[in-house]
């Protein structure tokens, strides 16, 4: 199973439309320009940001007008392999017939051709197929703000003249002229961007040659965080990477919550009430602040913690009752029940046996990738347990008379520390080895293959007590079948399975 990319689309609004155009279509200003294609003519983006400029300047909102929005769209770096001019104009009149508006797109390498991507540049607005104009039942006097006044007299100086920039609108004469209809506003809603994302994503998926090049849509409503991408020159880096550090420690707690049992439905909810709300509170009330949002992470990594050191409590707290009661209980006969199975088929017809499913089939493999987990985990945890012990005893050795006893716990905690960091980076990319994506799809998976296999098991066990036949084990040459099959799998995701996407996610 080929590991699964996440595809990179994002979303940026245009103050200056005509310079942007310029810019992405220009072969002067780009050292990669493989193709330029056009809905419409230049024109229309003159009379468009003419459009937006008069309408936000008449709306007196404060800010920055946008007179259109851009996508970059990133491309699998197969694709060069297509004709550039056909591929660009597959995917801008993909977009129009989709959304109904105008789009110029260019088709770039960067500098260094590691990244083969397309600008689309699209309109909010549609032309109206016929002009609707204002025709002034009077004179109409405008002062040098623009600002509509209702007398003449509101624009005239000291001496009776107009003041200069003020205008006078004749009655009978045209005082607005709009060519274009209202913004659609779906282009502003939180869903457009993914929808956008799983269209384009579909459309790659159809036209890569290789099933490992096949991309994945992030889920922003999933357990996980994002990751986001560092450009080589991006002013930001050292911030966008500090960030994204924290948001690998929270998709490795989750990993850990996910094998240790930790429901799904829970590690949503700590990560909605302590990061998605909590931070969306703060962007509305104050802005954005990097430095908020890495604490939140850090206490929803705690709240996790808590309810993995739950998770293992329990399992202890059960394994000692078993214990106990197995060592009170008195040996008892199991009754053997017998069956004429001679007699019976006679009566009846034998049934088949049962028939063990594709995924059922996976089960055993899975089981060892399981338990691989599952031992990582149990480690992870005792290490964090004497990490615990030693920042207790450091706490306690607070005299002069114990600083060197301090100075050599501070360095065993930091060892441990490191250890922990390493053992919990190692649990993520335990799966990624078997050609999975991350713990939650290997999870989903394995439960999906147990039951099919506890099904098929029962089917078994009820179809010898039927026959009175008892069904063989798997051979020593399935279980080597199985053994060659996984590492011909671990070899072949080798070389991707340290691959972390820098598309916007995992």
């Amino acid at each position: 199973m080929p590991i699964v990319r996440n595809s990179f689309i994002r979303m940026s609004k245009l103050p200056n439309v005509k310079g942007r155009i310029s810019y992405i279509s220009s072969k002067a200003r780009q050292e990669n320009l493989y193709a330029v294609y056009e809905t419409t003519d230049r024109k229309f983006w003159t009379e468009l940001a003419k459009c937006n400029q008069e309408e936000f300047k008449k709306s007196g909102t404060e800010g920055t007008c946008i007179e259109a929005r851009e996508l970059i769209i990133a491309l699998p770096e197969s694709f060069v392999d297509y004709e550039p001019d056909k591929l660009l104009k597959l995917f801008t009149e993909h977009f129009k017939q989709n959304y109904g508006v105008e789009c110029i797109a260019a088709l770039h390498h960067n500098k260094r051709k590691t990244n083969y991507h397309i600008h689309l540049i699209f309109s909010e607005r549609k032309l109206l197929e016929e002009p609707v104009e204002k025709i002034a039942t009077r004179n109409m006097f405008y002062d040098e703000n623009g600002k509509h006044v209702r007398t003449k007299k509101e624009i005239l100086d000291e001496t009776g003249e107009p003041r200069s920039g003020c205008i006078i609108i004749p009655k009978g004469e045209v005082y607005e002229r709009n060519l274009f209809t209202i913004k659609d506003r779906r282009f502003k809603s939180d869903g457009f961007l993914d929808e956008v994302k799983r269209s384009y994503t579909d459309l790659i998926n159809i036209y890569v040659r290789d099933d490992k090049e096949k991309l994945n849509v992030f889920d922003r409503n999933g357990v996980y965080l994002p990751t986001k991408k560092v450009g080589k020159y991006n002013p930001k880096a050292e911030q966008i990477k500090a960030d994204n550090q924290y948001r690998v420690m929270w998709n490795q707690t989750v990993d850990r919550a996910l094998v240790s049992g930790v429901p799904e439905r829970q590690i949503l909810e700590v990560k909605k009430n302590e990061i998605g709300q909590k931070a969306k509170a703060s962007i509305q009330k104050s802005g954005r602040n990097p430095a908020l949002l890495k604490c939140l992470i850090m206490t929803a990594i705690y709240a996790l913690e808590l309810l993995i050191s739950k998770v293992f409590k329990m399992a202890s707290q059960k394994a000692d009752k078993v214990i106990e009661a197995v060592m009170k209980a008195e040996p008892e006969q199991t009754p053997v029940k017998t069956i004429n199975s001679f007699a019976k088929a006679k009566s009846e017809p034998v049934p088949e046996m049962p028939k063990k499913s594709a995924l059922a089939s996976k089960y055993p493999r899975l089981t060892d990738i399981y338990h691989k987990l599952e031992k990582q985990n149990v480690a992870i945890y005792e290490r964090e347990q004497q990490l615990a012990n030693v920042e207790k005893e450091i706490a306690g050795a607070k005299s002069i008379f114990k600083a060197k006893q301090r100075k050599e716990l501070q360095e065993q905690a930091e060892q441990l520390k490191t250890q922990i960091a390493n053992m919990k980076q190692y649990l993520s990319s335990i799966v990624q080895g078997y050609g999975y994506k991350n713990v939650k799809e290997f999870m989903a998976e394995y439960r999906a293959s147990k039951a099919e296999y506890t099904d098929y098991q029962l089917a078994v066990a009820k179809w010898e007590q039927q026959t009175g036949n008892k069904a063989e084990p798997d051979s020593l040459k399935a279980k080597l079948q199985r053994k060659t099959q996984e590492v011909k799998e671990r070899e072949n995701n080798r070389q991707s399975y340290h691959y972390r996407s820098d598309r916007g996610g995992r």
